[in-house]
Protein backbone atom coordinates (compact mmCIF):
# COMPACT_ATOMS: atom_id res chain seq x y z
CA UNK A 1 0.00 0.00 0.00
CA UNK A 2 1.56 3.68 -0.73
CA UNK A 3 1.32 6.55 0.87
CA UNK A 4 -1.12 8.12 -0.99
CA UNK A 5 -3.25 5.81 -1.02
CA UNK A 6 -3.28 5.57 2.63
CA UNK A 7 -3.99 9.17 2.80
CA UNK A 8 -7.22 8.70 0.76
CA UNK A 9 -8.71 5.81 2.72
CA UNK A 10 -7.92 7.92 5.70
CA UNK A 11 -9.78 11.12 4.81
CA UNK A 12 -12.14 10.10 2.05
CA UNK A 13 -12.29 5.57 2.29
CA UNK A 14 -15.25 5.01 -0.33
CA UNK A 15 -12.47 6.67 -2.94
CA UNK A 16 -9.58 4.33 -1.97
CA UNK A 17 -11.55 1.36 -2.61
CA UNK A 18 -13.39 2.25 -5.89
CA UNK A 19 -11.11 -0.34 -7.95
CA UNK A 20 -11.44 -3.12 -5.46
CA UNK A 21 -15.62 -4.01 -6.58
CA UNK A 22 -19.01 -2.81 -6.05
CA UNK A 23 -19.51 -4.73 -2.55
CA UNK A 24 -16.34 -2.99 -0.67
CA UNK A 25 -17.15 0.33 -1.76
CA UNK A 26 -21.04 -0.92 -0.17
CA UNK A 27 -19.41 -1.69 2.61
CA UNK A 28 -16.90 0.87 3.72
CA UNK A 29 -19.50 3.86 2.62
CA UNK A 30 -22.15 2.17 5.08
CA UNK A 31 -19.54 1.95 7.65
CA UNK A 32 -18.46 5.45 6.80
CA UNK A 33 -22.03 6.78 7.29
CA UNK A 34 -22.20 5.19 10.43
CA UNK A 35 -19.37 6.67 12.21
CA UNK A 36 -15.91 7.90 10.45
CA UNK A 37 -13.13 5.46 12.47
CA UNK A 38 -15.25 2.14 11.00
CA UNK A 39 -15.03 3.48 7.36
CA UNK A 40 -11.62 4.16 7.61
CA UNK A 41 -10.64 0.81 9.35
CA UNK A 42 -12.52 -1.16 6.46
CA UNK A 43 -11.32 1.11 3.95
CA UNK A 44 -7.14 0.14 5.54
CA UNK A 45 -7.89 -3.36 5.83
CA UNK A 46 -9.22 -3.68 2.19
CA UNK A 47 -6.13 -1.86 0.51
CA UNK A 48 -4.24 -3.67 2.51
CA UNK A 49 -5.14 -7.09 0.92
CA UNK A 50 -4.05 -8.82 -2.19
Amino acid sequence: MSFFRALIAIFLPPLAVLDKGCGSILIVTVLWFCGWIPGVIAALVIVNKK
